[in-house]
């Protein structure tokens, strides 16, 4: 299978290198949103979308503004899920599938420029996207994203062991190459998708961390600007850090066998593309 990786949403925070670690305290810094298309043998398949065409045509509508405010983002047409795969060559309508890490605003933004996709994603992410019971839940979730009755394909706590994670499991329809890996701490229903290429799985690990750092095999480490937005964001903080240190072991001790990278990392992100 061939894997691309999109930016699919740039954003910019003010607080430099304490979001990012590089020189500089008053410019912003720079994250993505990092995307994947997967061409399999019958279709294309999408690994989160980013902020949409309409993050781009109406963006306060679709993302909200004070979350546009909070991360500085800045919704570009190019940057589209759908404007990359035309520019690949291929027809967005051949994007038959969408596997979502979790749906919080800047990564189900493209749903509904592929309606007619099959949605795979946890049970536990969609019922509180569908339901949200306290204020950083309704804050996270954009009800307009949804309104188009994305054709759901939801999965319970089942699976087989995968790298020592846990119900782990194949997707409905897709090939046994893409698989769901509960990653929870970020949101309830969080989770990862591995893609097998071939020559490696392909772990995206969504927002279970977001600097690259925090994976390293010596010295993890993360700047305190980035530690505090991940704390600020997370639903239950004690498993986010569980499975941090799960990806942080698998990255050190599998790193021939599993690439891991978050959604947010630009470093990991540009590393990726090329």
């Amino acid at each position: 299978m061939k894997v691309h990786h999109f930016n699919c949403g740039t954003m910019h925070p003010p607080g430099g290198r304490l979001l990012d670690g590089r020189p500089g305290l008053l410019r912003r810094s720079e994250i993505v949103a990092h995307c994947l298309l997967v061409e399999t043998a019958n279709a294309l398949v999408l690994v989160d979308t980013g902020f949409g065409t309409r993050g781009v045509t109406e963006p306060r509508r679709w993302l909200g503004g004070p979350f546009l405010t909070m991360v500085g983002g800045r919704p570009a047409e190019e940057e589209t899920a759908v404007a990359q795969i035309r520019a690949l060559g291929h027809d967005p309508a051949d994007v038959r599938h969408i596997v979502m890490t979790h749906l919080d605003v800047d990564h189900a933004g493209g749903l509904a420029d592929f309606p007619d996709a099959t949605v795979h994603v946890r049970t536990t992410e969609r019922r509180a996207a569908a339901n949200p019971k306290n204020y950083q839940e309704k804050a996270r979730y954009r009800a307009v994203q949804f309104a188009h009755s994305p054709l759901w394909s939801t999965y319970d706590e089942a699976g087989e062991t995968w790298f020592g994670f846990e119900a782990v499991r194949p997707l409905r329809g897709l090939p046994p190459e893409i698989l769901l890996v509960p990653l929870p701490g970020h949101t309830h229903g969080h989770a990862g998708v591995a893609v097998d290429t071939g020559d490696g799985w392909l772990l995206h690990a969504g927002d279970a961390y977001f600097f690259h750092g925090e994976v390293a095999p010596v010295h993890p480490h993360c700047p305190p600007g980035m530690r505090a937005f991940e704390v600020l964001n997370q639903m239950d903080g004690r498993t986010r850090r569980t499975n941090l240190a799960r990806l942080r072991t698998l990255a050190r001790d599998h790193p021939d066998e599993v690439t891991v990278f978050s959604a947010h990392s630009q470093t990991e992100f540009q590393a990726l593309r090329r």
